[in-house]
């Protein structure tokens, strides 16, 4: 088993080298694009980098309407709502007024994510509304002012917290609230109000860092604005900020841009941050397409709704559908995260329960496959992904679709080969592979109906240290 660990370390050795041979050539002279080459190699970085599955929490005023006004459907996502032009900007800015959410208990938020299996999760601090759900003494617009009063975010990071669940926070570059925001500015007035607003906005920062010390990082949104694309050199100044005041912080992609205007890869196309956020409601294909870089997928369930949405349409993707799509990220050396959008009263729609049971009864048998994994770097097949459990020799098949024959086809790097196949969770079992080309084999499970993906354990080993076999497969 140490010998394939030699193997596969041979393997990825060659993939990083080949991809060093041809490294990114900086063409454009920046003082405010990346700082680093490569990706983080800290500890808080590599803890990161093995949670692989997180929860995602859209909440806030938006809640209220969930998508309907003046018995008027709103065909965009729920949580834009206030930029419709059937609702009235005044109308929006008060349900502060009615945010009341009595059956909001986030020790039972936090026992949903610990029984889907999430290892962190994010929850909307401000959205681009403005609303706030700690009590922020730099604004009026929070939760303080509600008739609810008491502080939302605080008592959340300390029940995920007690799961053992990491806590990241989003928060929202754009305010529609805000007087001094501007997504565009045109005149000395507009320049002069937007410096008040990056005050604002650094004020706020700083203020969740200190209010709740053990959070991880911040998710940034809404950095597409103009006025942001254009002033590179404060969200690099804001971003060394934070990491400063709060050493091991991670942030991704979405908060910087560089002189140029360029976000989440600066002009020298080289990444801004700590891992891509580019990946909404989509996943990479294939390895080649994340570049070396640490990634994460964010995924709704309908199609594209975050927040509430009283009326679900379309495609609503099933927790087989999620569970593949968190393999096939893990797969990719990729974290998943699954977004859920809270009614306004602090509960969850049934669909939403019923989709962190099923996937957390998925993880329970099959977490070790997800946990510290990455890529494989083996061929892929089309019955579903290799994952490698990250600094082992444990190479696991994730099963998404058998063939009608019922043979699974297992390419293996040269060299390499197959000692044993086993069911995860069932060690006792053993599936003896077929031999059937150099390095190639087929694994028969049958092809019988099943309820899910499911996963088996591969032990490996050097070609040179077997006997038996291995000149089957020689033409």
């Amino acid at each position: 088993m140490k010998k394939y660990c030699i193997a596969a370390a041979l393997l990825l050795a060659q993939l990083h080298s080949s991809a060093q041979s041809n490294p990114i050539k900086d063409t454009i002279t920046l003082q405010h694009g990346a700082h680093r080459t490569g990706n983080r190699t800290d500890a808080d970085m590599a803890r990161w980098r093995s949670l692989r599955l997180g929860q995602f929490i859209h909440w806030g005023l938006y809640a209220i309407p969930g998508g309907e006004w003046n018995g008027k459907t709103y065909n965009g996502a729920a949580e834009w709502i206030r930029s419709w032009k059937e609702m009235p900007r005044c109308d929006y800015d008060n349900l502060y007024k009615q945010f009341n959410p009595v059956n909001y208990h986030p020790e039972q938020w936090a026992q949903y994510a610990k029984d889907m299996g999430a290892a962190y999760m994010i929850i909307t601090t401000k959205h681009h509304d403005g609303f706030c759900l700690w009590p922020s003494k730099y604004t009026r617009y929070t939760v303080a002012a509600s008739p609810y009063k008491k502080d939302i975010i605080g008592p959340m990071v300390d029940a995920y917290n007690k799961k053992g669940i990491d806590v990241y926070l989003y928060f929202s570059i754009i305010d529609w609230n805000h007087p001094d925001w501007h997504a565009s500015l045109k005149t000395p007035a507009d320049s002069l109000a937007y410096s008040r607003f990056k005050v604002f906005v650094k004020n706020q920062l700083k203020e969740l860092l200190v209010k709740y010390p053990t959070v991880k990082g911040f998710w940034f949104d809404g950095t597409w604005d103009d006025s942001w694309k254009n002033d590179g050199a404060f969200s690099d100044e804001l971003e060394q900020y934070l990491q400063q005041l709060h050493p091991g912080l991670i942030i991704g992609s979405r908060l910087r841009a560089d002189e140029k205007g360029a976000r989440h890869f600066d002009s020298n196309s080289r990444l801004m941050g700590d891992y891509e956020q580019g990946w909404e409601r989509k996943l990479p294909e294939k390895y080649a397409d994340i570049h070396g870089n640490d990634w994460e997928g964010v995924m709704t369930i309908p199609e594209n709704q975050w927040g509430y949405c009283a009326k679900w349409t379309g495609h609503i993707k099933s927790s087989d559908e999620l569970i593949e799509m968190l393999v096939k990220s893990t797969s990719l050396g990729g974290n998943f995260v699954i977004n859920f959008g809270p009614k306004a009263d602090g509960t969850f729609r049934p669909e939403e329960t019923q989709r962190m049971q099923e996937i957390g009864n998925w993880m329970k048998v099959n977490g070790a496959a997800v946990y510290g994994g990455g890529y494989a770097g083996f061929d892929k097949q089309d019955w579903g992904y290799y994952i490698r459990k990250n600094g082992s020799d444990s190479v696991y098949m994730v099963v998404c679709n058998v063939p009608v024959s019922g043979n699974l086809r297992v390419k293996l790097p040269p060299r390499v080969i197959l000692l044993k196949v086993s069911p995860v969770g069932q060690p006792e079992a053993r599936i003896t592979p077929e031999l059937i080309g150099r390095s190639e084999y087929f694994i028969q499970v049958g092809n019988a109906p099943r309820a899910a993906p499911f996963v088996l354990l591969l032990q490996t080993g050097n070609a040179g240290a077997e006997s038996g076999g291995a000149d089957k497969a020689r033409t």
